[in-house]
């Protein structure tokens, strides 16, 4: 069972991440599933009328904006980096949050490291899976890496200068 990054604890996985190429038949009712972006736009219907809880993950390449209608129905918003190089979704987390006001959990999925947690949580993310060959716990201690900001963020409205005095 693979082991995740929620809040500031390492956890059991409970949702299941559904593969690009599943068909809609194979979902289980009742399980708690983060299905692929394309899934849901041929299947909300179908997907609404489960029993279990409802994901969405996003390739980095897809728009957080096709998604923002219908956000009242995810618990959970993964978002893929496919490399560590690639930070789109960093701006996606940010929109979520403050342009969008999505309340429901923003995970990062892919090639997640260590030394990226600290800024996904600036920008709004509060989960994430870190590569398989990576240690959970080695990552938690990224989000410590440092004690101060100076600008606002999604996790902070107030820049350092605001909050001195």
């Amino acid at each position: 069972m693979q082991r995740i990054i929620k809040g500031d604890q390492v956890v059991d996985e409970t949702w299941h991440l559904l593969a690009k190429d599943v068909p809609l038949a194979e979902i289980p009712n009742s399980d708690d599933v983060i299905v692929p972006m394309q899934l849901w736009l041929e299947h909300a219907h179908a997907l609404k009328a489960r029993d279990g809880g409802l994901g969405i993950w996003l390739e980095a390449d897809e728009a957080i904006e096709d998604i923002v209608n219908d956000l009242e129905h995810f618990q959970v918003v993964a978002l893929n980096f496919p490399v560590f190089t690639d930070g789109r979704h960093f701006s996606s987390a940010r929109l979520l949050r403050e342009r969008y006001g999505y309340k429901g959990e923003i995970r990062a999925i892919g090639d997640v490291l260590r030394d990226q947690l600290f800024l996904m949580r600036r920008c709004g993310f509060d989960a994430y899976a870190v590569r398989p060959d990576r240690d959970p716990y080695d990552a938690l201690e990224g989000l410590k890496d440092f004690s101060v900001t100076y600008q606002s963020a999604a996790d902070d409205a107030l820049p350092l200068f605001r909050r001195r005095g």
